[in-house]
């Protein structure tokens, strides 16, 4: 047994036949340093040493709480010392044997490892001491890189769901060496005797589990082979509890297979086994120099780019977690992985990976895999490329606004809203001279079915990542102009109207502009396509963030509207374009009434506002159920004269 690390320090025992036992003191007292002479004086400049003192029952507590996620972790604990001893073992016997068996009984578990073992000697200085762990041992630094476990708590876990723990070791190192058992409790006491030499023939170790009031679930059969199946489906050694195999070898990505097509079947059935879910595509990562193997699973449905998907990783065959965040790029969400590794370092608790330069490396190495499986797609199926971006389009924006060769790649793929349809970026600007595009959908709702009337083509950037790749597009696509579209470029792709016209309704105008010179828009007059759009309701950012202001200074107190008022800007207004081509427009232009031009004007402003599918303020509603109960009025009492 190679990684018993344990928190029973007390005095260190020397080698005897006899049981003893040593209880630590309660938690908080202090013990001389055996160095220090009891009857000796203190000197003031040379405090005495002291030792720290362990309250197991707490440690217990605190690793149940805080470090471990879940009480199972005992039994990858039970795994990891035994498959760490059979490698220390076969270190020096390639040859040795290499098996672990797990035996299941009301409230009790037994685990039997043909590994290194441990004498006397190695049981006093290793099993006593918290964070001693006997691959630091003399002799087995050589295959310390080839072990599971490195922080020395070893078998600690195992009192998260034991009251008792007992291990009978033999020593391959010393074979003359009689076996020896130690045997400890949850309330700090431990007993370490020598035994005869037939009570364990061969090398290795047993250890013994009973479980703790409430704790007996956990050492049930089912759950033990659910367990060890989990953890251990890819150890490479043989691993059974009972006459149940748990290891599975070889990795579902490393067998092989009649055909492609058969290894994307069995792929997906893995996938539906671990994850729930079956793949769009199975993606391989194989990063010889990061010693990783594995797949990526690429998600049926699309999912929100801050949703941090949870990864599978297996360290040296034994699942280390199956919520790692930190695997891949932030923009790789759109994939599930599975794999293992030998070159990562987990945290203390072998929970999650350790941040560092090793896996900062592989994250980056698995990127370049997923985009080379990308750029693979585009160049040879590009039946199975749109089926992915239909789904995970965003995925690959957000790979692409970094990655401008992605971009190259992708910009006969990536779709994008535009005045022509759901267009490529590539196609768009083949169509179009100037690439016009819009910051929000907003803008784009006001100004696509004018522009499209007019020849002007537009895009909707106002989704995630889309205004950002447009603004891109110069510099993979030499040549090509972009350029934002706002309210003034609209308007100046609008038709004037002849003076004469628009001087002989100069009185129609003065009155529209006094009924919505209270909102802050003004009143133009156009002729535009298509005829069935009587008003268009234009503004920029600039003038939202004032409509915004002014708002807010009128609903504040004092104070505030003071500290508002200071901040009023020169922002441009902004402003209802009347089209002189609709027939509608012309009959209002022609009404000889104020009262009734000022509804009229009102209720186009408020239709233009729906029609650009802008949200209301409270001034705009109540100014569309003015309009409305003023039309109505008009209208019944029209009907009531004739």
């Amino acid at each position: 047994m190679t990684r018993p690390g344990h928190p029973f320090r007390g005095h260190r025992l020397t080698g005897t036949a006899r049981p003893r036992a040593v209880a630590l003191p309660p938690a908080g007292a202090a013990t001389m340093d055996s160095q220090t002479s009891k009857s000796s004086p203190a000197s003031p400049a040379s405090p005495s040493p002291r030792s720290f003192q362990v309250d197991l029952r707490g440690l217990v507590d605190l690793l149940s709480h805080h470090l471990y996620s879940s009480p199972k972790v005992y039994l990858r604990e039970l795994l990891q010392n035994a498959v760490d001893a059979i490698t220390a073992r076969r270190a020096a016997e390639p040859d040795a044997p290499a098996r672990v068996r797990l035996f299941t009984e009301p409230g009790a578990l037994r685990v039997e490892d043909s590994g290194i073992g441990l004498t006397e000697a190695d049981v006093h200085d290793l099993l006593a001491t918290i964070g001693r762990s006997s691959k630091r041992a003399e002799g087995l630094q050589e295959a310390r890189s080839e072990f599971l476990g490195q922080f020395g708590i070893g078998l600690l876990a195992c009192f998260v769901v034991a009251e008792r723990i007992r291990v009978v070791s033999r020593s391959a190192r010393t074979p003359d060496a009689a076996p020896v058992e130690w045997t400890a409790t949850d309330d700090g006491s431990y007993t370490v005797r020598t035994l005869p030499h037939d009570a364990r023939p061969e090398p290795g170790t047993t250890v013994h589990l009973v479980a703790r009031a409430g704790a007996a679930e956990w050492l049930a059969e089912d759950r033990v082979l659910a367990l060890a199946r989990d953890f251990g489906s890819l150890l490479p050694y043989d691993v059974r509890v009972g006459e149940e195999a748990v290891t599975d070898l070889p990795a579902p990505w490393d067998r092989p297979y009649p055909s492609p097509a058969a290894r994307r079947v069995a792929l997906g059935r893995h996938c539906h086994d671990l994850f729930g879910f079956t793949p769009l595509d199975a993606i391989e990562l194989d990063v010889p120099l990061a010693g990783i193997r594995g797949v990526a699973y690429v998600l049926p449905s699309a999912v929100s780019p801050a949703q941090r998907a949870g990864h599978r990783v297996h360290l040296k065959g034994m699942l280390l977690t199956e919520r790692a965040e930190q695997l891949l790029p932030d923009w790789a969400f759109f994939v599930r992985c599975v794999l293992d590794t030998d070159s990562l370092r987990p945290t203390a608790s072998r929970e999650a990976l350790y941040e560092d330069e090793t896996l900062a490396a592989v994250r980056e190495a698995l990127g370049e895999r997923l985009r080379a499986w990308l750029t693979g797609l585009a160049a040879g199926d590009p039946e199975r490329l749109a089926a992915f971006l239909a789904v995970h389009h965003l995925g690959v924006k957000s790979l692409a606004r970094h990655d401008r060769e992605m971009l190259r790649t992708m910009l006969p793929w990536l779709p994008f809203e535009t005045t022509d349809g759901r267009l490529s970026l590539e196609e768009f600007a083949r169509r179009h001279r100037v690439v016009h595009f819009t910051r929000t959908v907003e803008e784009y709702r006001q100004v696509a079915p004018i522009a499209s009337a007019q020849g002007v083509g537009v895009i909707n950037g106002g989704y995630t990542y889309d205004s950002e790749l447009v603004e891109a597009l110069p510099s993979v696509r030499p040549g090509t102009v972009v350029a934002e579209l706002d309210a003034d470029t609209v308007t100046a792709h609008l038709d004037a109207v002849d003076p004469t016209v628009e001087l002989a309704l100069s009185g129609f105008l003065a009155t529209a502009r006094a009924a919505l010179d209270p909102l802050g828009c003004d009143v133009v007059l156009r002729a535009f396509h298509p005829l069935s759009v009587p008003a268009l309701h234009l503004d920029d950012r600039a003038a939202r963030h004032e409509q915004a202001r002014a708002q807010a200074e009128d609903e504040a107190d004092d104070l505030w509207a003071g500290i508002l008022g200071s901040l009023r800007g020169e922002a441009p207004r902004a402003r209802l374009v009347l089209n002189h081509l609709s027939p509608l427009i012309r009959r209002i232009g022609s009404l000889g009434e104020p009262e009734l031009i000022g509804t009229a004007v009102e209720s186009l402003y408020g239709q233009a506002l729906l029609m650009a599918q802008r949200p209301l303020r409270p001034t705009d509603s109540a100014l569309l159920n003015r309009a409305f109960i003023g039309l109505l009025e008009w209208a019944t009492n029209g009907e009531g004269d004739r």
